[in-house]
């Protein structure tokens, strides 16, 4: 089994195809090369290193989710990472902060990042955390729909939070039971 990252341009047909049912699981070691490339496809700036992407799979502290697809190739099915989702947690608080979550481009408006966000809030409530906090860049439209319409609540920014100097929309939701 390979793993990689779809990097090709979706065409109309090809967005179709990519609505194939995908899973979500931890990360793995494995995982890292197909990881380090998806940040670049899906990130100008502020990528996360190699090193800390294997961080956050060793990390009793962190959960770092991805989202493979299962394709057919020669020989038998390949698994392609399309999406991850990394979280936080502090021993001493009940709050997990969201720090990245990532779609490969070709799979953008599939849902796939609402998939990737409820499994994150479903792994924080696992752990024990009760709100879920994260940081958007004011200029992202489609993670602030995305996490405005999952119920998160805008409750500050961050001037000039990212390398390139915009600033971040601060949010949080409380985790349900549900």
């Amino acid at each position: 089994m390979v793993l990689s990252l779809e990097r090709r341009v979706s065409t109309r047909s090809e967005r179709v195809a990519a609505r194939v049912p995908v899973e979500i699981r931890p990360a793995r070691l494995a995982d890292l090369d197909a990881l380090v490339s998806l940040e670049h496809a899906a990130f100008t700036t502020d990528r996360a290193e190699r090193r800390a992407i294997r961080h956050a799979i060793r990390s009793v502290s962190m959960t770092l989710l991805v989202a493979v697809a299962r394709e057919p190739a020669e020989g038998g099915e390949v698994e392609i990472l399309v999406g991850a989702a990394t979280t936080e947690r502090r021993r001493t608080s009940r709050v997990a902060r969201l720090s990245s979550l990532a779609v490969a481009p070709a799979r953008a408006g599939l849902g796939l990042g609402r998939k990737l966000l409820q499994a994150a809030e479903a792994d924080a409530r696992v752990h024990g955390c009760k709100r879920l906090r994260l940081e958007v860049r004011a200029d992202n439209g489609g993670g602030i729909r995305l996490y405005e319409r999952g119920g998160y609540a805008r409750t500050g920014t961050k001037p000039d939070y990212y390398e390139d100097g915009m600033e971040a929309w601060c949010y949080e939701k409380a985790l349900t039971d549900g």
